[in-house]
């Protein structure tokens, strides 16, 4: 378990480093850490992400209430402290709002498509919570029947939430989320997604432990998580220029004639 001085200086780190990669602006998104049973430490409210200081930290009980700090203790803190109550595995969650990824929550579109393995491998799928107001009981609620089963989670209209074991983990978990949001959106614009099948993704999630250690949560597939290109085969959209388009029609209808 790192010290409390080792973990101020970790959560300034990711903060800059989420700041950097415009995972954030202003003073969106919080970060925090498990520093034992009792108390948490976390970013405060109104601040740059990318500009703290560790002394700009502040440290909050499982009840919200502020322990020690000279900031004001972020509104969404609520949301942390489901987390960590839900999940006793996880030691730091990262908020943030990355811009693709955020994007497809507020068009209301999970990231639920068996489109890249490593993906699969990493998160199942990424999920959509509905939209609760910021800093409400309205967001935990929305985000509480998600939190035990996923460790990436899309707010509608809102951003994004990852955790995990440690703050490394819990960063690079948003890293990658808004990574496959901007491939998923490179399929959409192409016009064509070719998913994973069902028994693609089953051979992904049984060797989760072989890549990630033994211990390792298993994830079961569900009809909509990972949405896949069913048992036999991959799910494909094929595009026609209009003169092809009209070929195929004509054909059809000379077939047509010819049979009648």
């Amino acid at each position: 378990m790192r010290t409390e001085s080792e973990l101020r200086r970790d959560i300034v780190e990711v903060g800059r480093w989420i700041h950097r990669q415009g995972l954030v602006s202003g003073y969106d998104g919080n970060i925090s850490a498990r520093l034992d049973r009792h108390r948490i430490l976390a970013t405060p409210t109104t601040i740059s992400k990318g500009m703290m200081q560790p002394d700009d930290l502040v440290i909050v009980d499982y009840d919200g209430q502020k322990i020690s700090g000279h900031r004001h203790v972020t509104s969404e803190i609520a949301m942390h402290l489901l987390i960590y109550r839900r999940r006793p595995d996880v030691n730091a969650v990262v908020h943030a709002h990355p811009p693709t990824a955020t994007g497809y929550a507020a068009a209301g579109l999970p990231l639920n498509k068996a489109l890249v393995s490593e993906v699969v491998l990493s998160f199942g799928c990424i999920p959509l919570a509905p939209y609760g107001t910021p800093g409400t009981a309205e967001l935990t609620e929305a985000l509480a029947p998600l939190v035990a089963t996923f460790d990436a989670i899309l707010m509608a209209n809102h951003g994004v939430v990852t955790f995990g074991a440690d703050l490394m983990r819990a960063y690079l978990r948003m890293e990658t989320v808004e990574h496959f949001a901007k491939i998923s959106l490179v399929t959409e614009l192409l016009g064509r997604q070719a998913l994973l099948s069902s028994a693609e993704v089953d051979k992904l999630l049984a060797a989760r432990a072989s890549y990630f250690g033994a211990g390792t949560p298993a994830i079961e597939r569900s009809a909509v998580c990972p949405v896949t290109g069913g048992e036999a085969g991959r799910s494909e959209r094929f595009w026609v220029s209009r003169e092809e388009l009209e070929e195929l029609v004509a054909e059809a209808s000379r077939r047509s004639n010819a049979q009648s």
